[in-house]
């Protein structure tokens, strides 16, 4: 299926989709005139009849091809979840409302208050980042 432009004789082709398949060298005219329009991207693609979505993304392309706009930024990478495994035992009187936490490397971490609870919390920020303490 073929669609002509009002502007002038071009013949424009359609996808299966029946969207206008439009040439490069027509897109980067459209680009030019719409730069020296000083019109918005919305009000210039309403009036191209073009949808903003495709339009905006034809001038995103233009400007990384230029060098005025960002790269994609890359997605942060998130660490792993890790689980590990709690038990709980039941309260002794040596220990008394003591949170007690033990690695599999031996390492003993009791916690008694909400104060050893901020410290451990930023201990345990420290061992993450890998700085110093």
């Amino acid at each position: 299926m073929t669609s002509t432009t009002n502007e002038e004789s071009l013949i424009l082709k359609t996808d299966v989709l029946g969207r206008v398949r439009m040439p490069k060298e027509r897109r980067e005219a459209i680009l030019d005139e719409f730069e020296r329009s000083g019109m918005s991207g919305q009000a210039f693609a309403a009036q191209i009849g073009v949808k903003y979505t495709t339009f905006a993304g034809w001038v995103q392309r233009r400007k990384r091809k230029r060098g005025k706009y960002p790269a994609k930024t890359p997605q942060i990478e998130q660490a792993p979840i890790r689980l590990f495994e709690a038990v709980v035992e039941p309260q002794s009187e040596a220990s008394p409302g003591c949170l007690e936490v033990k690695t599999s490397h031996g390492l003993k971490l009791s916690i008694r208050t909400k104060a050893e609870a901020g410290l451990a919390a930023e201990l345990l920020r420290c061992l993450k980042g890998g700085g110093s303490c």
